[in-house]
């Protein structure tokens, strides 16, 4: 198996249900307080262990609680916690409310995620050196997750990026991403262009490939997933199942892609194996505590 190395947040979430998102000004009673590792780097490299694919992390917490929590909840799912630095700040948190339909408003403090510079890259060289493929998203600063993909590429590694939470890139960030792998929303977002129907998401696709994208996996929620690039385009419908959750259901996806690659398979076949592990993960409450393990896939039958 090809190894991975995921260069992203860590942070602890701070989950709350209630009937119904809170308007301007308005207090709801909420409910089902719960203290839950997260971070969509942490849950993505949590998510890719748990399918037993070989994961290392690159990072920062702070040097409280939280952050020794999330250290040693990577390394109790086998993530390489080595290449995680410990910083003199808070730790990152998510504050993220859920309502009786399944969905979620999260705000995040970044905390120690964002002193994640490109020095670190350098200092950390190995965990890329070491790896085949490099996940990346967007809740550390951009210019390290530039200059990261730049050092990913120019060492010959295949890059993945999952473009959460959602900003406009800069062309030279883009030219360096194997895989970009955004829902309607962040696509619209990063291309530029407004979506409301699949001849949208065919365009949008088609100018991040023009800016130097080489495919595209689309996530479409409840509806599936889409494949694009310059030759063709893949629909995968998803499994239908009861949504409790949805706060890591992009992170299990992401994480399960980059480990169907990581075992060679090919893009069908990443797509369904991703779209049931999305399945799974919306089925229970939380980020982490949401993800399923390779065996919970095998016995998945949607």
């Amino acid at each position: 198996m090809k190894k991975i190395c995921v260069i992203g947040s860590l942070n602890m979430d701070l989950v709350v249900k209630v009937d119904d998102m809170p308007k301007a000004g308005q207090t709801l009673i909420g409910s089902n307080f719960k203290e839950v590792p997260g971070g969509k780097g942490a849950n993505q490299a949590v998510a890719m262990a748990r399918l037993e694919g070989h994961v290392s992390m690159i990072g920062k917490v702070g040097d409280d609680g939280f952050g020794q929590t999330l250290i040693n909840a990577l390394e109790n799912d086998k993530v390489c916690t080595d290449y995680i630095k410990v910083e003199s700040c808070p730790t990152g948190v998510a504050l993220i409310t859920v309502d009786k339909n399944a969905e979620n408003c999260i705000v995040v403090a970044p905390g120690a995620n964002f002193k994640l510079t490109p020095n670190d890259i350098d200092e950390n060289i190995e965990a890329i050196k070491n790896s085949d493929i490099v996940v990346v998203q967007l809740e550390t600063p951009l210019d390290t997750i530039k200059y990261a993909l730049k050092k990913a590429k120019e060492l010959g590694k295949y890059t993945i990026l999952n473009p959460a939470p959602a900003v406009v890139l800069e062309d030279e960030l883009i030219e360096n991403v194997d895989l970009l792998t955004p829902n309607e929303t962040e696509l619209e977002i990063i291309s530029g262009i407004e979506i409301n129907c699949e001849d949208d998401i065919q365009l949008a696709a088609k100018k991040m490939i023009q800016k130097g994208v080489k495919e595209l996996i689309v996530t479409l929620g409840s509806k599936g997933s889409l494949y694009i690039n310059k030759e063709k385009s893949v629909f995968k419908k998803a499994y239908k199942v009861e949504a409790i959750d949805t706060t890591a259901a992009g992170d299990s996806y992401t994480g399960a892609l980059s480990v169907a690659f990581a075992n060679n398979k090919n893009i069908e076949e990443a797509m369904d194996f991703a779209s049931k592990v999305g399945a799974l993960s919306v089925m229970k409450e939380g980020a982490q505590s949401s993800l399923p393990t390779l065996r919970d896939v095998e016995n998945f039958r949607g």
